[in-house]
C-alpha cells in the first residue's frame, strides 16, 4: 500500500522548494501555488492521441511529449498535457520554456480556471508561440488555438469541434469527432 507524501504547509512555493519534494511526485507550480494533479485514464488517452496527431509531421529537430515540466521562473513550473520542445532537451526535466513551440492543455473538471486563465498568462509571459486548449467536458470536444502576439498576449486563431487543421507549429490535423466518439465510447464502457 502506497502512502501519499505529506507536503510541508506553505502558502507560497518557488522552484527552489521543489527540490524537497519526492522525485516521483508529479507536480505543477503555477503562480507560487503547488498543484499535484491526478489525471484520469480518459484524460491521458486524449493526451496521447493529440501527441500522435502532432508527431505525424514533426520535424526531426523537435519532440512531442506529454506531462513534462517546463521551467518558467521562480514561481512557475507548469506541466503541459502535451508540449512540443527542441529535441536537444529529450533527456532533461524541467525543460526551459523558451524552447517550447506549443503547449496544449486538456481541461478537466478541476483545472478549467487554471488552464483557461492562469496558465495562459504564464505561457504568454514566457513567449510560448502557440497554445491549444482542448475541452472534452462538453458534448463535443472542442479545440481552441491561440497565437502569441507582439504584445505577449494570446489571441484566438480558431475554435473547432470538427476536423481541426493548422499550420502551426507545422501542418497538424486532429479529427475531433473521432476523439469525441472514442471518449463517449470509453465513458459508456465505464458506466456499465
Amino acid at each position: 500500500m502506497s502512502v501519499a507524501p505529506i507536503l510541508p504547509e506553505r502558502s507560497e512555493w518557488t522552484v527552489d522548494d521543489l527540490g524537497d519534494l519526492p522525485k516521483d511526485l508529479p507536480y505543477e507550480l503555477i503562480n507560487g501555488r503547488l498543484i499535484v494533479p491526478s489525471p484520469t485514464a480518459l484524460h491521458q488517452d486524449l493526451c496521447v492521441r493529440l501527441l500522435l496527431a502532432l508527431e505525424v509531421n514533426c520535424p526531426v529537430e523537435y519532440l512531442v511529449s506529454i506531462d513534462l515540466s517546463m521551467r518558467v521562473d521562480r514561481r512557475n513550473e507548469p506541466r503541459p498535457d502535451v508540449v512540443v520542445i527542441a529535441r536537444k532537451h529529450a533527456n532533461r526535466s524541467p525543460v526551459p520554456v523558451e524552447d517550447a513551440l506549443l503547449a496544449v492543455e486538456v481541461i478537466s473538471p478541476t483545472s478549467t480556471f487554471r488552464d483557461m486563465y492562469d496558465k495562459t498568462k504564464v505561457y504568454a509571459r514566457a513567449e510560448v508561440r502557440s497554445y491549444w486548449v482542448v475541452d472534452p467536458l462538453r458534448d463535443r470536444i472542442t479545440l481552441t488555438e491561440y497565437a502569441l502576439g507582439a504584445d505577449r498576449q494570446y489571441s484566438q486563431v480558431t475554435q473547432a469541434e470538427d476536423r481541426f487543421v493548422t499550420e502551426q507549429p507545422w501542418k497538424v490535423s486532429v479529427d475531433l469527432p473521432a476523439l469525441t466518439d472514442r471518449l463517449h465510447s470509453l465513458r459508456a464502457t465505464e458506466e456499465q
